[in-house]
């Protein structure tokens, strides 16, 4: 299937199909419910796809080193913005023509270059990144947007050229940002245990505050095991405010092209209903994650694999080829 992918995109070159190959891999591994949406574009643009998820993984994979300690010391902090200095410098490299050093790397600069998309996204990303050595928590929304617009919306905007879009671009980008805001939304609700054994918060304080919880309170959950209401009520309040996110985004679905529409309303699907999964086990995720049943990631994706085959069935058939004049 690699192969078929990789011909459909007139990667050639043996080092670049390489790769385009250790991406697939790593969206394999780690994407799971973005693997599988992934499944449903056509051929030619999965490479690209799983380029930009796993340099997005590359970052993250470096500021969430597991072999680090959960609070870092300053040295080992240090450690990680050097790291990612040098994964910045290789991808500018890469991006402006030279040769980068790391095969994922070379993957994103190949897809950068093929589909146009402004280096400023992979600047506004790698900058949030590095934020995460520092900063632990917001205090606001408007503060919290100020970190996803790197870490999420500009992985929206990296997506459009690559999935088409049918209406003008600056119609269909702030939807496209939306989405990658309600997705990240969507995972820091479902991960607030695992954030907090990293000495993160990212649920906006005041959104806390508004229901009497602090970080104080959410650590000690964390720790005793021990629930408190106060933490499901906001909770509750932080998947109404994702899924104000997936409203503004869900317009966008229409303006993308028709053959990217499954592959994204899939995904939308899935991970709304993540949230779902959360409030099924009660609003718990300080002490579990919840996730969407692999029977119903089955069901959702083999719906949008009839939206594919029924799009096919119904396109108009292209015109009959002229015959050249003798």
């Amino acid at each position: 299937m690699t192969r078929r992918e990789l011909d459909a995109a007139a990667i050639t070159d043996p080092a670049l199909r390489a790769a385009f190959d250790r991406c697939r891999r790593l969206n394999a591994r780690h994407g799971k419910t973005y693997f599988l949406a992934t499944r449903l574009l056509p051929a030619s643009r999965r490479p690209a796809v799983h380029a930009l998820y796993a340099f997005a993984r590359l970052a993250d994979d470096i500021v969430d080193d597991p072999a680090a300690p959960a609070v870092a010391a300053p040295a080992v902090a240090g450690d990680r913005a050097q790291r990612l200095q040098t994964l910045s410098r290789d991808l500018h490299t890469a991006i402006t023509g030279g040769t980068g050093h790391h095969p994922v790397v070379t993957a994103v600069a190949h897809t950068a270059h093929h589909y146009h998309i402004p280096h400023s996204h992979f600047d506004d990303f790698l900058t949030s990144m590095r934020s995460d050595l520092t900063v632990t928590d917001y205090d606001t929304l408007d503060a919290l947007r100020g970190y996803m617009h790197g870490s999420a919306a500009v992985i929206g905007l990296q997506m459009l050229p690559v999935l088409g879009h049918t209406a003008p671009r600056d119609e269909a980008a702030p939807h496209a940002a939306a989405l990658g805001e309600a997705f990240q939304l969507t995972n820091f609700i479902r991960d607030v245990g695992e954030d907090l054994d990293r000495d993160r918060v990212y649920l906006p304080a005041d959104l806390l505050a508004a229901e009497g919880v602090d970080r104080d309170l959410l650590f000690w959950s964390r720790r005793t095991g021990r629930r408190d209401p106060r933490i499901t009520h906001a909770l509750r309040s932080a998947a109404a405010l994702a899924r104000r996110f997936y409203a503004r985004a869900e317009p966008g679905l229409n303006m993308l092209e028709p053959r990217s529409r499954p592959c994204v309303r899939t995904a939308f699907v899935l991970y709304g209903e993540i949230l779902d999964a959360v409030a099924r086990d009660g609003y718990a995720s300080v002490h579990r994650r919840s996730a969407v049943p692999l029977t119903r990631r089955a069901a959702v994706a083999a719906a949008g694999l009839a939206r594919i085959a029924a799009g096919r069935l119904t396109a108009p058939a292209a015109p009959a080829a002229k015959e050249t004049a003798r």
